[in-house]
């Protein structure tokens, strides 16, 4: 077996990624990374495509869980102006007239450019 194969253990019902052989053991770790364990080289097998999808799916969702993620109402809000910048007031006029006229990408854009500005001229 290669380092690296991708084989399905039967005993732990997982699929894992083939490092080395440890004695009678053969050396298995999480696809994504993970604690290795060890595996009967007698029962592996490799895994399918199904599972090997699966597997690289599952180490995917586990890294994007591991990173922070902004709060909803901060992302879910609309910006609001600074009272007495004219920059500000000037980006909520274009994303009010986006929405006089439902361009939402337009909406967006100036939403995006708002949080922007505040982030460089209002925050320390």
């Amino acid at each position: 077996m290669e380092p690296g194969t991708l084989l399905y253990d039967p005993a732990t019902d997982r699929i894992g990624e083939y490092q080395d052989r440890s004695g009678p053991y053969a050396m298995l770790r999480p696809v994504g990374g993970g604690r290795e364990w060890q595996a009967d080289p007698a029962a592996l097998r490799p895994a399918t495509d199904r599972e090997r999808l699966h597997a690289g799916v599952r180490a995917a969702n586990d890294r994007t869980a591991a990173l922070p993620s902004a709060p909803l109402d901060a992302v879910g809000r609309p910006p609001r102006p600074v009272p007495g910048c004219p920059a500000c007031l000037q980006l909520a006029e274009g994303r009010e007239a986006a929405r006089a006229v439902c361009d939402r990408s337009a909406e967006t854009d100036a939403n995006v450019l708002l949080r922007q500005h505040q982030r460089q001229e209002h925050r320390a």
